[in-house]
């Protein structure tokens, strides 16, 4: 029997597919379960539709990320901190500020997708920006003494 994946099953398929399973695993598991439906030649075209409308929003969701990498390019930030005389910062610099010296620039990016290694002193230091699953940037920002 030929079923239409709903869900990633391990070991059988991912969502989407369609595989051939015994027919007791498929109408008494299965598809009661919601992981899958029958496959009909109605069932096929509404998945393939599917298909084609994720892939469509996908292709937008990801040149739109591409556009912000872009619009962020090579663009320096600059962070102030409290900092001792011998410029170790007290504390140390975060996303969280990062993603606010970002959104001051014009860029709302959610501090979740902003990577910064262990900032303690003052100096130029670089973030990754996770915008996508294809799109990775890195931002530059210089971290000053505060008044």
């Amino acid at each position: 029997m030929d079923i239409i994946l709903k869900t990633d099953i391990a070991g059988l398929g991912y969502k989407n597919d369609t595989v051939a399973v015994k027919p007791g695993y498929g109408r008494n598991y299965l598809i009661p379960q919601g992981f899958a439906m029958m496959a009909t030649d109605s069932n096929k075209k509404i998945v393939a539709e599917n298909i084609r409308q994720a892939a469509h929003k996908a292709e937008k969701i990801k040149n739109d990320a591409q556009a912000i990498a872009d619009g962020i390019g090579d663009i320096v930030l600059t962070i102030p901190a409290k900092a001792g005389d011998s410029g170790k910062i007290f504390g140390r610099v975060t996303n969280t500020q990062v993603a606010d010296a970002l959104r001051e620039k014009g860029f709302d990016i959610d501090r979740k997708k902003i990577t910064v290694d262990d900032v303690k002193t003052l100096g130029t230091y670089e973030a990754s920006l996770d915008l996508h699953k294809d799109v990775k940037h890195k931002v530059k920002f210089e971290v000053v003494a505060a008044e």
